[in-house]
Formats: structure tokens, C-alpha cells, sequence
């Protein structure tokens, strides 16, 4: 199989998981943003491998030309330079509203409109501005501040919990790192950082503001912290994938310190070893836990010099393809 072929079904596989992402709770976030924000994620880290402009256009089957005015077209708003449709609209909407949409999209008409009707869709969604009126009557106004906190107090724990664990895993992290790897924007970002500063689950670390965490720990349960999970436990399958390829490793060993395993069983109720099987991820779970615990005591009392110290990141997932037939219920 060729590379072509494996990034193909990757890409499928991840459009999977965001479906699922978007319709889990009976949510319908707004994804009109998406696609382009893959495109842009995707050049930057094609340039990170050290490829230049010609190169990826090339790749992306465009012009020279073209794929400059891609770029410029989705990284900034075309009517309010220096800022993204989003923040554009936002500030826009803040300062005139209430505000008729056929004077938003007058505004705004050096973008394109699908996309201004889109993130007007989103700034609503998200709760920060508020929609009235049906038809060509609609107005949008900006939510106050004691609006929004009403709406989000569980949203800013999420995100919170979200940052926390990238602070542990990019440790000493800066703000533009933080806000690169999660695509945040700076506002949000920062009432994260304030919230577990103040919280003492992450500190600063240096003149250069960079943050630290000296562990990250999302209690089995908590239902604001499935997000981050989800995101640690991918992030974590992802960059191990990445750090095989960077060594140039292809094929599996037995002594392999990086790299990962799939097994699947086929058993039933009353097979001999069926609780062997649905347990794995439990009895992982359970020795990851005592593993943790046994290190950090002994790291309280001993240190190593920073060059000689690793990061081991392990992780394990388990799925179950027929469980609702046994009538068992699967549980985080």
C-alpha cells in the first residue's frame, strides 16, 4: 500500500471520529470553519518538515498563485486586515449591535458570504451573540458578560482541563504554543491559564512565560473532563506514530521503545477466558495508576539532571464490537 493510500484512510477514519465528536450529546456544533482550518493546520506542518511554498502547492494540486491567495483568504478577514472572520465579525457585532444582518453582510462584502452567514451561525451557537427576528428582520447583538459566564461555566472547565493536560504534555509550553496546539483564541486561552494558575494545577516557569505542570490527573468520572481525554489519549497515539517515522522505523520489534500494539480476540459469555479479555483495559488502567504513584514518591525525594530525563507516554484504548448483544454496558 502507498503512502497516498494510508493517508487516505487515516484522513477517513479521523472524519469518522469528528462526526461522532460533533453529534455526541445531540450537539450540531458549527463546522463551517473546519475544513479550512485542516487546510492551514496541514501547510503549517508541512513547513515545520522543512518543505517551502512551491512544494506543498504542488502537493495540494494548485498553483503557485492560487495557493498564496488561499492563504491569504482564510487566515485574515478580507474587509478587517489583521484579524480572523470570527474576531471580525465579533467586534463588529459588538460595537454597532443590535445590528440587521443585511448591514452585517454589507460589512462585510469583500468575504466571502457563505462564510460570514457561517461564523454568524457559529458566534451564536457559541453563545456570544445573540440572534432575534426571523427572515430579513434578523438583528444580532453581542452577549453581555454575565450572559456568557451563565452559559459557560461548564464549557470554560472543559477547556480549562483541555489546557491543562497540553501544558503537561508540552512542558515549559508558551502562550503561542498553547494556542497553536489547540487552536484557541487568545481570550479563551488566557482565562484557561489564569483559572489553573490561581488553581496551582499549572505554574510559570522562567522569564519568558512559559508553564509547567508537575502532573495532570483527570479523575475517572468527571464529566468535564472527557474532552481532554479524548484529545490526550489521540494526541498520544498520534505523536507516538509521528516519532516512529521521524527515526525511521517501519516494522515492529520486540524491543521496541516506541510504537505501539493492536490484538483482537474473539470470545463469548462462558468462554474461559472472556473476563481476561474485556478486562485489559482495567487491569492497564490499574497498573498505569500504581505505576504513577510509585514513580512520583520516588521522584519527591530523588532528581536527575534535566538532559537525562525521558517522558515515557503510554497508552492503551479498548473497544468492544457487539457489546449491546450481551446486554453489558461500557463504561470511560
Amino acid at each position: 500500500m502507498d503512502v497516498s493510500t494510508l493517508i487516505d484512510a487515516i484522513v477517513r477514519q479521523t472524519t469518522v471520529l469528528v462526526a461522532q465528536l460533533a453529534t455526541a450529546g445531540g450537539g450540531r456544533p458549527q463546522l463551517a470553519h473546519t475544513a479550512n482550518q485542516v487546510f492551514l493546520d496541514l501547510v503549517d506542518s508541512l513547513k515545520e518538515q522543512g518543505l517551502n511554498s512551491k512544494v506543498i502547492a504542488d502537493m495540494f494540486g494548485l498553483a503557485l498563485r492560487a495557493y498564496h491567495a488561499k492563504i491569504e483568504r482564510l487566515s485574515e478577514s478580507r474587509t478587517m486586515r489583521g484579524r480572523s472572520l470570527w474576531e471580525a465579525l465579533l467586534e463588529y457585532i459588538a460595537s454597532k449591535g443590535p445590528v440587521q444582518r443585511a448591514d452585517v453582510l454589507a460589512r462585510f462584502s469583500y468575504d466571502d458570504p457563505i462564510s460570514v452567514r457561517g461564523v454568524l451561525k457559529d458566534l451564536v451557537d457559541s453563545g456570544v451573540v445573540y440572534r432575534t427576528g426571523r427572515g430579513d428582520d434578523v438583528h444580532y447583538r453581542a452577549a453581555e458578560e454575565r450572559e456568557i459566564a451563565t452559559g459557560r461555566r461548564g464549557d470554560e472547565e472543559a477547556v480549562a482541563n483541555l489546557v491543562a493536560m497540553t501544558v503537561h504534555r508540552l512542558a515549559p509550553a508558551s502562550r503561542e504554543e498553547l494556542a497553536s496546539a489547540l487552536s484557541l483564541d487568545r481570550e479563551r486561552l488566557d482565562r484557561a491559564l489564569t483559572k489553573l494558575l490561581a488553581d496551582g494545577r499549572i505554574r510559570r516557569e522562567g522569564s519568558d512565560e512559559r508553564f509547567v505542570s508537575d502532573g495532570c490527573i483527570l479523575p475517572l468520572g468527571d464529566p468535564l473532563g472527557w474532552e481532554a481525554a479524548v484529545f490526550d489519549h489521540y494526541q498520544a497515539m498520534v505523536s507516538a506514530l509521528c516519532n516512529k517515522l521521524r527515526m525511521g522505523t517501519r516494522r515492529a520489534s520486540a524491543g521496541d521503545l516506541v510504537g505501539g500494539s493492536t490484538f483482537s480476540y474473539r470470545v463469548w459469555r462462558g468462554h474461559p477466558y472472556y473476563e481476561e479479555a474485556v478486562g485489559l483495559l482495567a487491569e492497564f488502567r490499574a497498573r498505569g495508576s500504581r505505576l504513577r504513584d510509585t514513580i512520583a514518591q520516588y521522584n519527591g525525594t530523588h532528581s536527575a539532571a534535566e538532559e537525562d530525563t525521558v517522558r515515557v507516554i503510554s497508552y492503551a484504548g479498548q473497544n468492544i464490537i457487539g457489546l449491546e448483544s450481551t446486554g453489558e454496558e461500557a463504561h470511560d
